[in-house]
C-alpha cells in the first residue's frame, strides 16, 4: 500500500468539502487502485489527509489523468497557500484498519524505528482490542526517512477521551506505555468532522 499525506491551510472549509465530495462522486470511479482517504480540517484551519492507493504507480497514474489535474486546479481556490505532499511508500495496518465508521479521527506525526514498532504490531492489536474498544483501528504511513503519520479511528470522541482517563492495571498501563514509547510523538492533529470514502 502507498500513501500520500497532504497538508494546506484552508481559506473555505465549505467548498474544499464539496470538492472532496465531487472527487469521491464524479472521478473516484476512474482512480484504478485508490483505497480510500481520510480528511478533515483541523479547529485552527488546516486540512490534513491521507489517501490510500495499492501502490506508488496507481497514485501516480491517477495524478497524472487531465481530470484530476483540472479537479485539483478548482480546489486549490479554496486553499490558502501551497499545499504539501508527503509520500509514503510503505503503510503498515493495525488493528481492523481504516474505517470509514469513525467518528473521530486523531493523526500523531512523530519519529520511530519502524522495524521495532512492526514486531509489536500484534501485541498492540491485542492491547487496544482488550483496553480500548473505542478504537476501530488505524495505519502508520512511512515516508523512510526516520518519520511516520499514525492514523488512529475511533468510533467517536467523547470515548475516545474517556479511553484516555481509564485506569489500567499495572500490567497493562506498563505494556501499553512499552508501545507508546516506541513512538517520538511530535504533533498530535485531531479531525472531529473526518471526511471519510473507500472504494
Amino acid at each position: 500500500m502507498f500513501a500520500q499525506v497532504i497538508e494546506a491551510r484552508v481559506k473555505d472549509q465549505q467548498g474544499l468539502r464539496a470538492r472532496m465530495d465531487e472527487w469521491v462522486a464524479d472521478l473516484a470511479a476512474g482512480a484504478t487502485g485508490w483505497l480510500g482517504s481520510t480528511a478533515g480540517v483541523t479547529d485552527d484551519g488546516t486540512l490534513l489527509a491521507v489517501v490510500r492507493f495499492e501502490s506508488e504507480e496507481a497514485a501516480r497514474a491517477n495524478s497524472d489523468r487531465p481530470e484530476q489535474g483540472e479537479w485539483w486546479a478548482r480546489t486549490t481556490a479554496h486553499l490558502d497557500g501551497e499545499a504539501t505532499f508527503v509520500d509514503c511508500p510503505v503503510v503498515d495496518l493495525f488493528g481492523a484498519g481504516g474505517s470509514d465508521d469513525a467518528g473521530f479521527v486523531q493523526v500523531i506525526q512523530g519519529r520511530a524505528d519502524r522495524e521495532q514498532v512492526l514486531g509489536s504490531l500484534d501485541q498492540t492489536a491485542e492491547l487496544l482490542a482488550r483496553l480500548r474498544p473505542d478504537v476501530l483501528g488505524g495505519l502508520m504511513a512511512w515516508p523512510g526517512d526516520g518519520t511516520f503519520t499514525q492514523v488512529v479511528y475511533f468510533s467517536n470522541e467523547a470515548d475516545a477521551r474517556k479511553g484516555e482517563q481509564a485506569e489500567l492495571s499495572p500490567e497493562d498501563a506498563a505494556a501499553l506505555q512499552g508501545q507508546v514509547g516506541m513512538l517520538q510523538a511530535e504533533r498530535f492533529v485531531d479531525l472531529r468532522d473526518p471526511w471519510l470514502a473507500s472504494a
